[in-house]
C-alpha cells in the first residue's frame, strides 16, 4: 500500500477523532441533514460547525449540498466502504 494511501486513511481517522464529529456522523447515518438541524441538535455556533463540516468534507466522509441559503449534507458510503475494507486490510493475519 503506498504512502499516500496511509495519509489519505490517517486524515479520515483524524476527522473520526472528535465528539462532535462522531455525532454529526451518527445523524448523518440517519439520512441527510440540513445544517440547521446539526446546529438544533447539538447546541454549538454556527463557526464551529462549518469548521466541523470542513473537517468531514475534505476527508471525503461526508457531501454536502447547498439549497437556499442552507448547506444539506449526507454520508458518502463509497469513502465508509473503503474506510471498513482498509480496517480490515490492517488487521490481516
Amino acid at each position: 500500500m503506498s504512502q499516500e494511501t496511509y495519509l489519505k486513511q490517517a486524515n479520515v481517522f483524524k476527522a473520526l477523532a472528535e465528539p462532535n464529529r462522531l455525532k454529526i456522523i451518527k445523524m448523518l447515518s440517519q439520512g441527510e441533514r440540513c445544517a440547521c438541524e446539526i446546529l438544533e441538535s447539538l447546541q454549538i455556533t454556527q463557526p464551529t460547525l462549518s469548521h466541523h463540516m470542513k473537517i468531514l468534507l475534505e476527508s471525503e466522509l461526508v457531501v454536502g449540498r447547498k439549497e437556499g441559503i442552507w448547506m444539506h449534507y449526507s454520508l458518502n458510503k463509497i469513502k465508509y466502504d473503503d474506510l471498513i475494507a482498509f480496517v480490515f486490510w490492517l488487521i490481516e493475519k
